[in-house]
């Protein structure tokens, strides 16, 4: 019974540092841009930060893992952070766009938010096992890389039913 209290409780807590988290970001005009591009089917890159987000917390208190969920959450919404349109050749930013926008996200987060090694790991990461010599060194990272590919996958087939709006009500 005890145990189902406190998992209650902290999964409240989790909510609430999530909402404050993303809401707090949200009010950054270059975050706010990212509602108007599209990152997966029919998804806008500002959603499918949030939605990441969420699935990384979620399976941080689903595999019972000690993590720093503040990190976890901004480097999740900063992650891909590169403000293009990665669908059009000629905004690809830094190169090749799959290979590329870590390094992208990454410039334009530090210039937009001041970012602790964790969050910045997350970012530059990301992406691994595309970009093989680039491997997530923290928990935080490993979650979002997966929260990621997930998201993505739902996101290209159509599977997700998530909006701009969806986790934050």
């Amino acid at each position: 019974m005890a145990r189902t209290t406190n998992n209650r409780i902290q999964a409240k807590a989790d909510r609430e540092l999530f909402r404050r988290t993303v809401r707090s970001m949200a009010r950054n005009e270059k975050v706010q841009s990212t509602r108007k591009l599209t990152q997966h089917g029919n998804v806008s890159v500002f959603a499918h930060s949030v939605a990441v987000a969420h699935y990384s917390v979620k399976l941080a208190r689903a595999l019972k893992l000690e993590c720093d969920k503040r990190s976890l959450i901004r480097g999740a919404m900063l992650h891909d952070f590169f403000l293009y349109d990665w669908h059009k050749m000629h905004n690809a930013g830094d190169g090749l766009h799959g290979f590329a926008h870590p390094t992208t996200a990454s410039k334009n987060a530090v210039r937009h938010f001041r970012l602790n090694k964790r969050e910045l790991d997350i970012i530059r990461k990301h992406m691994w096992p595309l970009t093989l010599t680039k491997m997530p060194k923290y928990r935080e990272s490993w979650l979002v890389c997966a929260a990621d590919k997930y998201c993505s996958l739902m996101e290209t087939f159509h599977l997700n039913n998530y909006d701009d709006h969806t986790f934050l009500r």
